[in-house]
Parts: C-alpha cells; sequence; structure tokens
C-alpha cells in the first residue's frame, strides 16, 4: 500500500485575471476554482486517477478542515486526517494572470500541530508493512520540530518501509541516512543544497550521485520543461524530456511525477517505464487548470516524448 503525508494540507482558491494583475487596484476573476491538497495529497489525488490505492494521512482543522475532509471523500480518496481542536485548516490564493498565465501564489499559515495530535500520526504509522511506500513532502508547520521528516522516516525504514521523501533543503538532507527509497528535488532545490547554480546535466548527475552515497537509493531530479532526471539505485542514469505542450499550471507538476512515477513502481514496471508515466503525469498537470486527469495522462504516453 502506499501511504501519503501532507503536514501542512490547504485548500487553493485558484483565480485567473485578465490580463494583467495590477496591484492596488480591483481585478475581477473570469474563472475561479477550489483545489483540496496540499502535495501528499496531490500525490494521492493521482494515484487515484491512475487507479492505485492509497491513503492520505495528515491533519485537519476547523470548518475549513470539515470542507476539506468532505472534499477529499468526494473525489473518492481514502483520507485518514487528524482533527486538531484549534486553528482552521489554511487556504492559499492562486493568482494567474497574462498571456503567459504568470501565477501569484499567496500562501497562509497552517495550525498549530500539538505533540499529541503528532503523536498520533506516529501511532498510525506504526500499522505500516515492509514494502509499504510512504510518502513525505511539503512545507513544515508550526509547532512541528524541523526534523520531523527523519522523526518519521528513521523508524520506518529500518522496517523495511519504503519512504519518499519530496522537499528541500535540510529537511531532505537529514533523513538521507535513513536510506530513503527515493528522493526528489528539482533542479534549483538540487542546486540550492550545494549551494550552486547546475547548469549542465552532467553536473546534476554529479550532484545527485552525492545524495545516493550519502544514502538516497533512487535520485529523481524534476527539470520543469525538460522534463526528469533519474539516478536509480544500480547506478544507471535514465533521461527522459518533456512532452510538448502549453503550460497552464505548475502548481501539483512534481507531486503529479511522484505520483505517476510510484503508480509505475507499484505496477511492475521497471525504472525508466516508471519514470517516463512520471513525467506524462506531471506534464498532464502543467498542460491543465488542475491535477492531471488519466484521459490526458494516456494521451501524452501515446506521443513520442
Amino acid at each position: 500500500m502506499i501511504y501519503t503525508v501532507t503536514l501542512n494540507p490547504a485548500i487553493d482558491y485558484v483565480m485567473q485575471l485578465g490580463d494583467t494583475l495590477q496591484p492596488g487596484a480591483v481585478n475581477r476573476a473570469g474563472h475561479t476554482a477550489y483545489q483540496f491538497g496540499g502535495k501528499g495529497i496531490n500525490v494521492s489525488t493521482v494515484l487515484a486517477r491512475l487507479g492505485v490505492p492509497s491513503v492520505a494521512l495528515g491533519f485537519a482543522a476547523g470548518a475549513t478542515g470539515e470542507w476539506l475532509a468532505q472534499g477529499l471523500a468526494q473525489q473518492g480518496l481514502n483520507a485518514d486526517l487528524i482533527r486538531l481542536p484549534e486553528g482552521m485548516t489554511r487556504i492559499n490564493v492562486k493568482l494567474r494572470a497574462g498571456p503567459q498565465g504568470e501565477e501569484t501564489e499567496l500562501n497562509a499559515m497552517g495550525p498549530l500541530i500539538s505533540a499529541d495530535a503528532f503523536a498520533r500520526l506516529q501511532a498510525k504509522l506504526e500499522a505500516l508493512q515492509p514494502q509499504d511506500i510512504l510518502v513525505l513532502s511539503g512545507s513544515i508547520p508550526m509547532g512541528v520540530p524541523r526534523d520531523i521528516y527523519l522523526r518519521l522516516a528513521q523508524p520506518l525504514a529500518t522496517r523495511g518501509v519504503r519512504v519518499v521523501v519530496d522537499t528541500a533543503g535540510s529537511a531532505l538532507w537529514q533523513t538521507l541516512p535513513c536510506k530513503p527509497y527515493l528522493v526528489k528535488p528539482n533542479h534549483h532545490e538540487l542546486g540550492e543544497l550545494f549551494g550552486r547554480d547546475l547548469r549542465t546535466e552532467a553536473e546534476i548527475v554529479e550532484r545527485a550521485g552525492i545524495l545516493q552515497r550519502q544514502g538516497a537509493r533512487n535520485v529523481l531530479v524534476s527539470m520543469a520543461g525538460n522534463g526528469a532526471l533519474l539516478l536509480d539505485e544500480t547506478g544507471a542514469v535514465h533521461r527522459v524530456g518533456a512532452p510538448r505542450g502549453t503550460v497552464i499550471n505548475s502548481v501539483g507538476a512534481g507531486d503529479s511525477m511522484v505520483a505517476g512515477f510510484l503508480a509505475g513502481i507499484a505496477c511492475g514496471k521497471d525504472y525508466a517505464d516508471a519514470l517516463r508515466l512520471g513525467i506524462a503525469c506531471g506534464s498532464a498537470t502543467a498542460f491543465s487548470l488542475g491535477l492531471a486527469e488519466a484521459q490526458q495522462i494516456e494521451q501524452i504516453l501515446t506521443t513520442d516524448f
């Protein structure tokens, strides 16, 4: 089974404006939509659309938390959310304007997660079995230790759970001694880990190799319009470009790539084919207003990329 953890879920209020966003003036939206998510929930959503079951774990608070839980249930997700006694699940505002669909994001703070709530999450994770997959992704909310992903990953990895880490900076680096099954920085995040811009594919492979030597079994590096690169646990490098299309939305594209890759692994595909499915999923999200739909993914898979 695949489990996802979203420590700081959100309801995204997406507003499509006109040609420009005008600060200090009234801006009217031509189209609005709500998306229930957060990085781990996005992974579970795309997995469900691919027919791969998962359990979405996380926290919900207040009236917006009730709305989040109802929205996920309506989408057919198996969500097991811990209810917090105080605060509200956050609402983020995503503004898109201009002919190129330039995005402006206003991300709110999430509710405080108490030590008791964190202990309840750890108790749920104790039920995971060897070869289960656990996806740890997204921002770290208030009240949670900065080494939260290390604390969650360490006991599970020793029991044979395949841990996937999709975050940046020290939160990613700290988990490497746990030998995570997969880490997925984008090329900017990978460069930031080493304090430099990575301008060539060779530099990306070199730095991904350092993460592998520090413990990561597989390193998946997303590169936006240039596709992605996977350094697998055998040392082989898999490189797939991105399909052609008009980018409408970048929110959730990386999460969709993770979902596609894991769906491929869960269905017995080899690393190369799993990577291709991951890129198809990420691109399908980038080419639409919401997260990738199965029909879009299948259509992209029929193209040559």
